[in-house]
């Protein structure tokens, strides 16, 4: 029990796993979508060989034992983060299912569909402001950033042209990789010019308010 209170320590969660004799509960999120997937509970040993294996485990109830979402049926869930709440008795599990979730075949145990993932825009604004923050030789968007702002800007000119060329053929795979490159383009001219995506959406917010 020792070496598992060290590898909590380590991550830097202060979890009271005796507040419910041994066990929080732990609420899972897809970490794309952000849609709730399901509720499982972890002990101090299904947390640590959540972190060590990078995939979820619980400690189930019904089986008295650690229990890997996926290993009967393969639909695994792949670790991206665990954070406690504020007072140290639940855990939020942000993963990415290899699969349905619950075990009726559903996307998740709540019976929702799960297929946005509009959710990504944030990680890759995350990784956007990082490479930002910390250029590298090998990065091109760090190569944009350091062009400065009227090369970012020439690029996202360049990119709506290129859509709206493709916008007149009727070749998916063309539009889709330019509608790619434009909103990939759009968000990098948004960090150099130091706006947040947050910022736009109050505007289309307030726009809708005024309908």
């Amino acid at each position: 029990m020792e070496g598992l209170k060290k590898r909590s320590k380590e991550i830097d969660m202060n979890i009271d796993f005796e507040k419910m004799d041994g066990l929080v509960p732990a609420i899972v999120q897809d970490a794309i979508s952000g849609v709730v997937l399901m509720q499982g509970y972890m002990n101090e040993e299904a947390l640590a060989v959540t972190q060590e294996s990078g995939m979820v485990t619980f400690f189930s109830r019904s089986k008295n034992r650690l229990w890997t979402k996926g290993e009967t049926s393969g639909n695994f869930m792949e670790l991206v983060s665990i954070t406690e709440d504020c007072d140290g008795d639940s855990i939020l599990v942000k993963a990415n299912p290899r699969g349905p979730v619950c075990h009726t075949g559903s996307d998740t145990c709540f019976d929702e569909v799960n297929s946005s993932k509009t959710g990504f825009i944030d990680q890759l604004r995350a990784i956007i402001k990082d490479r930002k923050n910390n250029p590298t030789d090998t990065s091109y968007t760090a190569s944009l950033f350091a062009k400065g702002i009227n090369k970012v800007a020439q690029k996202v000119g360049e990119e709506a042209v290129e859509i709206v060329i493709e916008a007149k053929d009727d070749n998916k795979e063309l539009f889709m990789g330019e509608a790619a490159d434009l909103l990939y383009h759009y968000l990098v001219l948004l960090e150099a010019k130091g706006y947040e995506l947050d910022e736009v959406m109050d505007v289309l917010i307030d726009r809708h308010k005024n309908k």
